[in-house]
């Protein structure tokens, strides 16, 4: 028996309540969950059915509990349950879920947001970000009179129909990277490119610049792992479509007040014409949002003919929670101790794994970071791919049997948060160590 499958025994004798719920869950839900790299695929054993989280740590059915870095994929940078974020959604709560109507909460956030990114000159609230950038990409088309987009390969900017192409993440994990279902009409629309490759960029922007409404691109590709951009790549985006007239869109879902407060376009100090935010200001609530220069947002319906809606969009729940979570990042020092965490285990990680002697590549960005099991720079798409999926599915049984939970995938992002302590850090770098040895 493989030391994989020994591990996922091992691991089963532990989850009887998980392989249970699973199995029940599987003859109600497609492959018995919600959002497929959930279903743990790519990693082999039972996913874990969680009871509860608080601070750095999630508790699964079974009464085992884990430092957890997948954080409900990026939202909750101020840890699972934290007391501020809790005792205001219970609050509003209290005065009703949601109206359909308007309240004073969505102008508070929507004014936070655009403080914190002032390229975004007004924004519209959704409820994931999926609606974000389908809707930003719909205000693109409409302001510029075009109809081609461009995107990045491994890029993942939500499951619109356009968006499926080299979608990285959920679509690398299971190996389907074009979703059947999805009419050649749409791909025929969409330009897919290698990210971080400024020679094909310029090429492609002068052959069909006239025709090309809008470039979408996640600033920090957190979606196959988390690779950074090369110097030169975000600027040369940004020159060619002001040049070109097009519109830049930034996909900060995952990157926005995470790489930093004012997110990647504060980092690399690019300002685009569009941004799409989620996970983060919705404190752990279903939201999204858009927005970005008021001569493209005015023409958004019921300012502009360009239609778009959500009976649930800007609902009472989720602003309080994004307002609560933005209130603390907003403090003095935050970012401080987030870098802090964040240099402790990028530095612990690194050496893990050079006492263990296994070849990998680190990265982070902010309280981003993912850890590659390959000896080559991964800069894209295919360099991602060189990635040994086998000794990663590996090490994350071996992080878990260890009271770690990381991302059941080798192709997505971990995060860190506010809760976790130097002492979740020591343990989560004895832990990398013990599983790369082993």
């Amino acid at each position: 028996m493989s030391r994989k499958k020994n591990l996922e025994k091992n691991l089963e004798m532990k989850l009887n309540k998980s392989k249970a719920a699973f199995k029940k869950a599987q003859r109600f839900m497609p492959g018995g969950v919600n959002s497929p790299v959930r279903a743990f695929k790519s990693v082999g054993g039972t996913p874990l059915f969680i009871s509860s989280g608080k601070g750095s740590k999630i508790y699964d059915i079974d009464g085992n509990s884990y430092i957890d870095y997948v954080l409900s994929w990026g939202p909750l940078i101020l840890g699972h349950a934290p007391r501020t974020v809790v005792s205001a959604i219970k609050k509003a709560a209290e005065n009703g879920t949601s109206y359909g109507a308007p309240t004073k909460l969505e102008t508070e956030l929507a004014e936070m947001v655009i403080q914190a990114y002032p390229s975004m000159e007004k924004v519209r609230m959704v409820n994931s970000g999926t609606e974000a950038t389908m809707s930003a990409i719909r205000a693109a088309r409409a302001f510029t009179g075009r109809d081609k987009i461009i995107k990045f390969e491994g890029c993942y900017h939500g499951h619109a129909d356009g968006l499926l192409v080299k979608a990285g993440s959920g679509a690398m994990t299971l190996g389907v990277p074009d979703s059947p279902g999805v009419p050649e009409g749409y791909a025929l629309n969409t330009i897919t490119l290698p990210y971080n490759d400024i020679k094909t960029f310029k090429s492609m922007i002068k052959k069909q610049w006239k025709k090309i409404a809008c470039v979408i691109v996640e600033p920090v590709a957190g979606n196959m792992g988390c690779v950074l951009p090369v110097p030169g790549f975000l600027e040369t985006l940004r020159k060619e479509t002001l040049r070109s007239g097009i519109v830049l869109i930034f996909d900060e879902v995952m990157t926005g007040f995470r790489v930093a407060f004012g997110g990647a376009q504060q980092q690399f100090k690019i300002k685009p014409d569009l941004t799409c935010l989620g996970k983060v200001i919705g404190g752990g609530m279903p939201v999204g949002a858009y927005g970005g220069k008021e001569e493209i947002m005015s023409r958004i319906s019921p300012e502009g003919p360009v239609y778009q809606a959500g009976t649930l969009s800007g609902n009472p729940i989720a602003m309080t929670a994004g307002i609560a979570t933005l209130k603390t990042l907003a403090k003095k020092d935050t970012y401080k101790k987030l870098k802090a965490s964040g240099d402790a285990l990028e530095k612990g990680l690194k050496a893990a794994a050079k006492r263990a002697r296994v070849k990998v590549r680190f990265y982070r960005a902010g309280t981003m970071f993912c850890t590659y099991f390959t000896d080559r720079e991964v800069v894209d798409f295919n360099s991602a791919k060189t990635a040994d999926t086998e000794k990663f599915a590996g090490y994350f049984l071996g992080m878990l049997k260890r009271g770690i939970n990381i991302a059941p995938s080798q192709f997505e992002s971990g995060f860190i948060s506010l809760a976790h302590t130097s002492k979740d850090i020591d343990k989560t770098v004895r832990a990398a160590y013990e599983a790369m040895k082993e």
